[in-house]
């Protein structure tokens, strides 16, 4: 079976599921199911697969509002896995993977404006992550099988209040990264088998039109299987399940002289084979 690209778009208030075509026009789909049910169910995917080869009419992605592809049941969140990352933040690199999570709050789509008050924070940084969707239960599985249990990837901006990070006095991430709206994702979920090898993808992010960062998904330190491993052996997994799985190097915190998203500033997360996700910034 063919992969697919979903989406979730709405028109007059009402909630579609799309397939997006080669050339990127949207076709509805939803008589098969949401975007979860057709990556886990491959009966539905197959019949959004013939919605989408048959279909008489598409639409212009410009023409309807992009929402998140989905509802994470839980956003897991992994931190210093790259180690160009880790040495232009002078951390300590990891002996096991980074955890921390993000909560339904900080959800938001492709094309949403991503606003915080200036009296929150005043340090607002970007970070490109490659997002892993669960597919199935997974409970202590091995790094051999860990990719079977993957339904899809997405693109993440793990957007974070710095000062807010790095000056908790239990060193604790969670607060400063769990903002309202600090978790754009999307816009579409690419089922996991439109992705040959998730360790070989590039991984941009675009501020502005300056490209900040620009590496590959290969620097990861903990890869997607060996994450999916970790996890699963103290939790279960299931489907509908975000794991942001890491920046790589470029942040705005290790710039000379730092730079901080401000009012205005257009953020693009682009992914290779999985699409490019972009927010515009306003500060209240």
């Amino acid at each position: 079976m063919g992969g697919m690209k979903l989406i979730t778009y709405i028109v007059d208030g009402k909630s579609f599921t799309g397939a997006l075509t080669d050339d990127n026009f949207i076709v509805d789909v939803s008589a098969a199911g949401d975007v979860l049910t057709l990556m886990a169910d491959a009966d539905a995917r197959a019949a959004a697969q013939t919605l989408l080869a048959t279909a008489k009419d598409v639409l212009r992605p410009a023409y309807v509002d992009i929402a998140p592809p989905f509802i994470p049941r839980s956003f897991i969140c992994i931190g210093l896995n790259y180690m160009d990352h880790v040495r232009e933040t002078n951390a300590q690199v990891p002996a096991r993977p980074v955890v921390f999570a993000k909560f339904a709050n900080a959800i938001a789509g492709h094309g949403d404006t991503i606003r915080w008050h200036a009296d929150a924070t005043a340090q607002v940084d970007y970070e490109a992550e490659l997002g892993v969707v669960i597919g199935k239960p997974c409970y202590r599985a091995s790094k051999e099988d860990a990719l079977s249990y993957v339904g899809g990837y997405t693109c993440v901006n793990d957007i974070s209040a710095r000062d807010i990070q790095t000056t908790d006095s239990a060193k604790q991430f969670t607060l400063g990264k769990t903002l309202d709206g600090f978790c754009p994702f999307g816009p579409a979920l690419v089922t996991a088998d439109e992705i040959a090898d998730p360790q070989a993808l590039g991984i941009k992010c675009i501020l502005n039109g300056e490209i900040m960062q620009n590496s590959t998904t290969g620097q990861m330190i903990f890869d997607v299987a060996t994450l999916i491993a970790h996890l699963s052996k103290f939790m279960t997994l299931m489907p509908g399940d975000l794991i942001a799985t890491g920046t790589p190097p470029g942040v705005g915190m290790s710039r000379t002289p730092p730079v901080w998203m401000k009012d205005g500033d257009v953020c693009t997360i682009e992914i290779e084979g999985v699409g490019a996700l972009t927010n515009t910034m306003k500060v209240l």
